[in-house]
């Protein structure tokens, strides 16, 4: 690419899901832009082959396919309710394919550095290894990252040494590493727990360290997916809390009778854990609960609680830290352990600077991060043309903004800061929409 092609155009950091968004809303709203893809096809983390994946073979979806696709582009009615990692794969090439989306995006590139020329506006230089590996350059009007949240390993410190084999879930690809081992599962999230499961099938013994207790939610209720029942009916979330806690009781039952720490928080302070295999193996024996750890020596793990036991093989699901390397925390306006953006993309200060799809809710799906994508891209258009509604929200990001939780105290945690309320966030972004689409009559 030419400096003379990129000026005036923005470029887009990435091609998995939120990504690919990002690409049809630009498109749909005529803004020019080009896109950089680190991998040789679109997907993102989806691709198990590709080289900032941390997919494992078989993951699959926690929410269910209708409460997760784009609504412009369901999936087919013959995937699974809870498709796999490979049938998502697919999912996502056809929807480039569909909107022809791949054209413009350079495969194979890494994007190594961005940098502002100047002030707001003024563009951006951007720095990418090319599929030959040869260094280029080029100005652009702005940038768009969307490169995910789930690629960069948040490993702990552990006191001591282990003379085992200590591996991150990231490095996780196939259950057969669990064979003939004693396996200790560090974290009891979803990933831990989906985790844990294959490690019995396929270990000698497996036991799983949690320090806090979770919420688990079956997958399936009444015969239908889970998340697919709430909704029809608004309630204030003590209600809700309160409903759907009884609903939990009745299909999941009481955790701790398996040995799982109580939550320290309400219902919805933190995602629950969707996944009801890990309560039946443990109500059969098969994995043993164990606590927070204290410190390794050799192949002996020590326990907070005293207690102590040998294995072969620690598999850490501690989950993952955002990750922008090429560019600068402080231009992304970085508090805590998160970027602090209006709406979580929108940067309060700069027009030509975005972060898309940092952004976690439960139940908010691939349409929240469209709508996401499509404020945005519709915020670039009516912006550059001085319209009313662009300048309001341009004056509201400015004026200094809270996270969109709504009600809710989320707990302290990394994996939380960025964390929104599903209705309050949604409500927020449509009602922009509505007002910038309203501006462009």
């Amino acid at each position: 690419m030419t400096e003379n092609a990129a000026r005036g155009k923005f470029a887009l950091i990435g091609a998995g899901p939120m990504g690919l968004a990002a690409a049809k809303t630009l498109i749909e709203q005529g803004i020019g832009f080009q896109g950089f893809e680190i991998h040789d096809d679109v997907g993102g983390l989806w691709d198990i082959n590709g080289p900032r994946s941390t997919m494992y073979e078989t993951a699959h979806l926690i929410s269910s396919k209708r409460m997760t696709e784009f609504a412009d582009f369901p999936m087919d009615e013959d995937v699974a309710d809870y498709p796999s990692h490979r049938e998502l794969k697919t999912y996502f090439r056809r929807f480039a394919d569909h909107f022809k989306l791949r054209e413009h995006f350079l495969f194979r590139t890494e994007v190594l550095s961005v940098t502002p020329l100047c002030g707001n506006g003024e563009g951006w230089r951007v720095v990418w290894r090319n599929a030959e590996g040869q260094e280029q350059q080029a100005e652009f009007a702005g940038v768009l990252i969307a490169n995910g949240t789930l690629s960069e390993p948040n490993m702990p410190a552990f006191k001591g040494s282990f003379s085992g084999e200590l591996m991150h879930s990231s490095r996780y690809r196939d259950p057969k590493v669990f064979a003939g081992k004693r396996v200790l599962i560090i974290g009891a999230g979803n990933s831990g727990c989906d985790i844990a499961v294959d490690a019995i099938h396929h270990g000698l013994s497996c036991d799983i360290s949690m320090r806090r207790g979770y919420y688990f939610v079956p997958k399936y209720i009444f015969g239908r997916p889970a998340d697919t029942l709430g909704g029809a009916i608004k309630l204030p979330m003590w209600l809700k809390r309160r409903v759907d806690g009884m609903i939990l009781k009745w299909f999941a039952g009481d955790p701790s009778k398996y040995g799982f720490p109580k939550p320290d928080y309400a219902l919805y302070e933190a995602h629950p854990v969707v996944n009801s295999l890990i309560l039946f193996h443990a109500g059969h024996g098969d994995v043993k609960v164990r606590p927070d750890i204290d410190r390794f020596e050799g192949n002996t793990v020590h326990f907070k609680d005293g207690s102590q036991a040998d294995y072969d093989l620690i598999l850490a699901a501690t989950g993952y830290k955002l990750h922008y390397p090429f560019i600068d925390k402080a231009l992304l306006n970085w508090q805590g352990d998160a970027p602090h953006l209006f709406l979580n993309c929108m940067h309060p200060e700069r027009d030509d600077l975005f972060v898309l799809g940092m952004v976690e809710a439960s139940g908010l799906g691939w349409q929240g991060r469209h709508e996401q994508a499509e404020m945005v891209a519709r915020y670039i258009a009516s912006i550059s043309k001085g319209m009313m509604a662009a300048k309001a929200l341009q004056a509201e990001k400015a004026a200094g903004f809270k996270r969109a939780t709504g009600s809710m105290n989320y707990i302290d945690l990394p994996r939380m800061a960025y964390y929104v309320d599903k209705v309050t966030y949604r409500t927020a972004v449509t009602s922009w929409i509505a007002a910038l689409k309203d501006g462009a009559k």
